[in-house]
């Protein structure tokens, strides 16, 4: 960043305020104090996220499970968690929907792909 390079990044702070504040239930206040502490108030340029349906979530996670994908903690959550993890990204996305986009995952990777190049192509102005 020093450089003025591109950095991408799969997780940040956004993540934490999801999972842990609203997918948890710990205190906002305190998780947002925490994430302030760890990133100094540093914050993307550009967010995307993938949204789709809990539902989607649940059955692409079965899919992956029949594949013998090795499980993980978070394959254990109920819906419920995964509902209030979906509501504070949206969220997020009301409050800062310049920074931060949804973007409808719910079709095929293709889609998806074309739909993520457009969104950086927009915010890096390569059209």
């Amino acid at each position: 960043m020093a450089e003025g390079r591109i950095v991408f990044s799969d997780r940040y702070a956004d993540a934490t305020f999801a999972y842990q504040g609203a997918g948890r239930g710990f205190d906002e206040t305190t998780v947002n104090h925490v994430i302030a502490l760890a990133t100094g108030g540093l914050k993307p340029d550009l967010t995307l996220y993938f949204d789709i349906t809990v539902e989607r979530a649940i059955s692409r996670m079965a899919e992956r499970d029949d594949a013998e994908t090795k499980k993980n903690r978070m394959d254990l959550e109920t819906a419920e968690f995964y509902q209030r993890v979906r509501d504070a990204y949206h969220g997020i996305a009301k409050c800062e929907p310049d920074r931060f986009k949804l973007l409808d995952a719910n079709g095929s990777v293709d889609e998806t792909h074309t739909k993520v190049v457009s969104i950086i192509s927009d915010f890096l102005d390569l059209k």
